[in-house]
């Protein structure tokens, strides 16, 4: 087990100043333009296909970092540069985690690749789970697959939302209830292949920020996909849905619990972004401090911008230990037993949209227009409060895991 450190070793910096290097020089000075048009930044996610970053080899290495922070390090930098273009490059990610997470070897080696295509062609994927009526409350999905034995093949029909990437993907990954009675408990995920008949984009999402991101519905009318694409295989499954079945209600409240400790260790990552993005506004506003001058000095002489500065970079700083110590805990198998996870997305993700806010009263005028980022960066900021579970989601988990009763 790696022991926890707040210095960066060599290698990590080295890779630090790369991606830093990238997000300044290719992702920053493209972000207002596709913010603008509201598109998928292809020639952007190219260039990091040509350099390494999109790429699974790049996040494996920093997924399996022993320290835990080649993850949040990396998302901290991408989301720096820009939060709607960041996530266009990570995005596909989702959906590999996912195959990783509960795949077989064939399926990774088979599946994955097609995820990123190459430099010559990149592709993107998507993770489907949320729906209208399913968001938060996982347990009410109600998209279904239904198993032909006849065929050998499963029947989806459903509609999902807020899709990364939905629609456009070359490869889906789509969650749905084998057996509604067991819940959540009842939920598998089935690889979608590319130009299957029945699978559609729905509405595509007019954001207020991240808009460079791709989001949309997926409708699932009759879709049928080969046996082999449920992910982990059908007798795993069958197994699985058995020991549910007869679990008893201690048991199964065991089960959530554990199920909720794999989201717990995924929510450092978003943690991170909201790092990133708070970091970038917070420089803007110092840099504007130092020079903007008013009554003939510069306005960070002023007690009421300098302890605003101070605050954000105090935030700031608090929000990034609070990463950095779960995702250390969650690489080394440390148990969340106080929800440490929801802590750093949470105080992470609300220290972005404080911290942005700020930024634009230190701006006036000028952080309320287009011609500086900040503004951008506040409409971005305001889904890390929302995604990976929302900030009241993270309240509840924290205050459960610490009165000791069961997560739902």
């Amino acid at each position: 087990m790696a022991e926890f450190t707040m210095e960066l070793n060599d290698e990590q910096k080295e890779v630090r100043d790369w991606l830093h290097g990238f997000a300044a020089d290719v992702i920053r000075p493209a972000a207002a333009e596709w913010d603008e048009r509201e598109e998928t930044p292809w020639p952007v996610i190219q260039e990091a296909a040509k350099v390494g970053i999109y790429s699974l080899d790049f996040y494996a290495q920093q997924y399996f970092d022993p320290t835990g922070l080649g993850i949040p390090m990396a998302m901290e930098e991408l989301f720096w540069g820009d939060a709607g273009i960041a996530l266009s490059i990570v995005g596909t990610g989702l959906a590999a985690v996912g195959v990783l997470a509960n795949g077989t070897e064939e399926q990774i080696g088979t599946w994955i690749p097609q995820m990123y295509g190459d430099v010559h062609d990149v592709k993107v994927a998507a993770f489907c789970s949320s729906e209208p009526d399913a968001g938060s409350d996982v347990a009410s999905m109600r998209t279904r697959a239904v198993y032909d034995e006849a065929k050998d093949e499963w029947v989806i029909n459903g509609t999902k939302t807020w899709a990364t990437n939905g629609g456009i993907a070359n490869v889906h990954v789509v969650v749905a209830a084998v057996d509604p009675e067991l819940g959540s408990k009842g939920h598998a995920s089935f690889i979608v292949p590319p130009g299957t008949p029945g699978l559609s984009q729905g509405q595509k999402f007019k954001k207020h920020g991240i808009r460079a991101s791709h989001t949309a519905e997926v409708i699932l009318d009759n879709v049928r996909v080969p046996g082999s694409c449920l992910l982990g295989g059908k007798e795993k499954l069958d197994e699985r849905l058995a020991r549910a079945r007869e679990r008893a209600e201690a048991g199964a409240e065991r089960v959530k619990n554990a199920a909720m400790a794999t989201f717990e260790a995924s929510r450092p990552a978003v943690g991170a972004m909201a790092v990133g993005t708070a970091r970038a506004a917070y420089e803007v506003a110092l840099d504007y401090a130092k020079t903007r001058e008013q009554f003939g000095r510069p306005i960070i002489d002023n007690q009421g911008v300098a302890f605003q500065l101070a605050d954000m970079r105090t935030q700031i700083d608090a929000a990034r230990l609070l990463v950095w110590r779960a995702s250390w805990m969650a690489v080394n198998g440390k148990p969340f037993t106080a929800a440490e996870g929801s802590m750093s997305k949470l105080f992470a993700s609300e220290t972005a949209k404080k911290v942005t806010a700020q930024a634009i009263q230190i701006l006036g005028g000028n952080g309320y227009t287009r011609e500086y980022p900040v503004e951008r960066m506040h409409r971005d900021s305001a889904i890390y409060t929302i995604f990976e579970g929302t900030s009241e989601i993270q309240r509840l988990v924290i205050a459960r895991t610490l009165a000791g009763m069961p997560i739902r």
